[in-house]
């Protein structure tokens, strides 16, 4: 991330002569930087799904304006964090959300605290419910991050009210916006999330992320498409664009500042065809 540090303007009674400017331009940069830097770089555990999107993608048109006849055949759902805390779930159901996921683990050490509420509190309200995992590519393998998603909170049954895990891959809150991954890392990395998700529960994740970061970060891998149902992020009236591979999305994350909770999420089909997904 650049910044623009302005040396020395504005101050009274400081004067910079010519020969002094680029000695202390320096030294203000190499004493300014690391305080800014650590004031903007939240806390490790802090990501939610799509903290990347609205900073690198932005908005694009207004995010309720799909069409009456679309919206009809999609169902409305909303994802959660610590963020949310108590979740007003009875409110949301009488909105029509008929579907809910809570982050339950991010990398290696980090699990939700009131996940246990949300992901319960959905279900008794009758929202079918999930998890996800926030990656973080950086801090351990994917094989590692899969079991300790699957371990706190991220398994699956075949009960009709239980989708399968969500691994939340997408534009980095804490740094490089690969992960300091190659791409050939990257496409290592989350294959090996997946398999061993997928040997653990039987079920196959969802991935979810935007065109952008797959683009930049995977170089539009295609692997993927055929085995894991796309979770897309694009805050619009329309999905636009896919990541490489996939030829429709199962869910689409369309805004971040929807009713009660702010993020929400639609179903690319039926409360019906939902609950089939869910239970397949």
């Amino acid at each position: 991330m650049q910044r623009s540090i302005s040396v020395g303007r504005g101050r009274p009674g400081l004067r910079l002569t010519a020969a002094l400017t680029g000695l202390l331009a320096v030294l203000s940069v190499l004493s300014a930087t690391p305080a800014s830097a650590g004031e903007s770089i939240p806390e490790r555990g802090s990501a939610y799904m799509g903290i990347g999107v609205m900073a690198h993608d932005g908005i694009e048109g207004r995010p309720d304006a799909v069409p009456p006849a679309a919206r009809a055949v999609q169902t409305e759902g909303v994802d959660v964090s610590s963020y949310q805390r108590d979740v007003a779930w009875p409110t949301l159901w009488g909105s029509g959300v008929r579907w809910a996921y809570t982050k339950a683990t991010e990398g290696t050490s980090y699990t939700n605290p009131y996940f246990d509420g949300q992901y319960d509190g959905a279900y008794d309200v009758g929202l079918v419910r999930g998890a996800y995992h926030f990656a973080t590519p950086d801090s351990s393998s994917g094989t590692a991050q899969a079991d300790y998603f699957v371990d706190h909170g991220g398994g699956w049954t075949g009960d009709g009210r239980t989708l399968p895990g969500a691994l939340d891959i997408e534009w980095n809150p804490y740094g490089d916006s690969c992960y300091g991954l190659s791409r050939s890392g990257m496409v290592g990395w989350i294959r090996d999330f997946l398999n061993r998700y997928k040997a653990r529960t039987g079920r196959a994740a969802v991935i979810y992320t935007s065109t952008s970061w797959w683009t930049s970060c995977t170089g539009g891998y295609t692997g993927f498409a055929a085995t894991n149902p796309l979770w897309v992020a694009r805050y619009a009236s329309s999905v636009g664009t896919l990541p490489a591979g996939w030829s429709s999305y199962t869910m689409w994350q369309y805004t971040s500042s929807g009713q009660t909770v702010g993020d929400h999420d639609r179903y690319n089909g039926t409360a019906d065809a939902l609950k089939d997904f869910a239970a397949d």
